[in-house]
C-alpha cells in the first residue's frame, strides 16, 4: 500500500505536518499584526486630534478677510 503513493504523498503530509504545527504561530502572528494596526490608528487619530488644535490655534490668530 505505501509503494503506490508517490511524490504527492510525502508532500500532502508534510505540508499538513508544517499547517498543523505552525498553527499556533500564525495565529500569534494574525494577533501581532491586529494589535499593531490598532496602535496605528490609535496614533494617527491622536495625530489629527493634535494638528486639529493647533490649527484651530492658527484660525483664531489670524484676522478675518
Amino acid at each position: 500500500m505505501l509503494h503506490n503513493i508517490g511524490l504527492l504523498g510525502p508532500l500532502l503530509i508534510a505540508v499538513v505536518t508544517l499547517v498543523l504545527s505552525e498553527w499556533g504561530k500564525i495565529s500569534n502572528l494574525r494577533g501581532k499584526v491586529c494589535k499593531g494596526i490598532a496602535a496605528l490608528m490609535r496614533g494617527l487619530d491622536d495625530s489629527q486630534k493634535v494638528l486639529g488644535d493647533r490649527f484651530a490655534d492658527a484660525r483664531i490668530l489670524t484676522p478675518d478677510a
